[in-house]
Order: C-alpha cells, then sequence, then structure tokens
C-alpha cells in the first residue's frame, strides 16, 4: 500500500471485481483503450487471481485508487509494457466520473510517480493522452511531463482517427 494525504494505492483485490467488471465494460472507455469486447466475470477473476505475479515477469502493474475518507475505490492506475532493459514504463490512468475534478487523478500520480521512480528505479514513465482528452492533457501538463510527440491518426474512434500526444517523466538524478 501507498498513501498520500487522502489516496491510497492498493493492489487488486477480490472484493474489487464488481467496480472492475462495471469499468472494463463501460464502452465509452473502450476508445481510449485497446478493448474491443466485454469482459466476463470470470476472465476478470482470473486476472484478479494471477495480480500477484512479479511485474518483473508480468511486465505490468494495476493498482486501485482508493479515497481513504470514504475508503471507495474510485480509480485505477495501470502500469504496462514495462521494460526493464530500458527503464521505462506506460502508464494509464482512470478515475470515475463521480470523482472527476478534485485532485485525486494528482495525488495517485505523485504516489505512482514515487514508486515508480524510487522504489522500481525506473528511469522513464511514460502515457499516451488522446488529443481530444483536455483534464487528461492539463493533468499531465501542470505536473511537468514532456510533450514529446504527435501520433496522428493514432486511434480509431466512432468519429474517425484521433491523434495521440506521447507525455514523458523522466527521472531527475
Amino acid at each position: 500500500m501507498f498513501i498520500k494525504e487522502n489516496i491510497q494505492l492498493r493492489a487488486v483485490e477480490p472484493e474489487d471485481l464488481e467496480i472492475l467488471y462495471q469499468w472494463e465494460n463501460d464502452t465509452q472507455l473502450w476508445e481510449v483503450g485497446n478493448t474491443r469486447i466485454p469482459y466476463s466475470k470470470y476472465a476478470l477473476k482470473q486476472y484478479i487471481s494471477e495480480s500477484f505475479i512479479d511485474i518483473y515477469e508480468s511486465k505490468q502493474l494495476r493498482m486501485m485508487i482508493v479515497d481513504t475518507c470514504t475508503n471507495e475505490t474510485v480509480g485505477t492506475v495501470d502500469l504496462f509494457d514495462f521494460d526493464p532493459h530500458h527503464s521505462r514504463i506506460a502508464l494509464g490512468l482512470y478515475v470515475s466520473k463521480p470523482h472527476q475534478g478534485k485532485g485525486i487523478a494528482k495525488t495517485a500520480m505523485s504516489v505512482i510517480e514515487d514508486y515508480v521512480f524510487n522504489f522500481l528505479k525506473v528511469n522513464q514513465l511514460y502515457c499516451h493522452i488522446a488529443a481530444t482528452n483536455t483534464a487528461s492533457r492539463s493533468l499531465f501538463e501542470q505536473l511537468e511531463y514532456l510533450s514529446s510527440g504527435l501520433l496522428h491518426s493514432w486511434i480509431k474512434t466512432t468519429n474517425g482517427y484521433e491523434d495521440i500526444i506521447v507525455f514523458q517523466r523522466i527521472k531527475t538524478y
């Protein structure tokens, strides 16, 4: 567990099945990810049961974001595409709609950066943000992530194709 202010990042637990089922099957979120089919509860139970596998073996890690004031699970942080050789890892961040705009994402980012840079000793954290996702772009700009590139027509949406902005944070020594 990792805690800062009123935000805790913790491992995925069996009790998270229902909320993960809801979030993973929200078709409005599918455009920003790689999901094209619904997840069954069976598949999510398997995922949860295997979430103990070390990040160096699985190359990924999901942590649940918990508001410690209410003890409510309000989102997730995903670390994936972990490349120990090049010392970099990709980031995905989700805060559920009722909890957006409360500073939760900013605090969760502070916690996950501490974990990535100081515990895992990774050199670089990066993410892909849809050009039209102004809230996420604003967050990463406030956090002083480097906008390092534009991937044209990178993701297919219901309205055509959308550009992606690559944001990076490189550890400062």
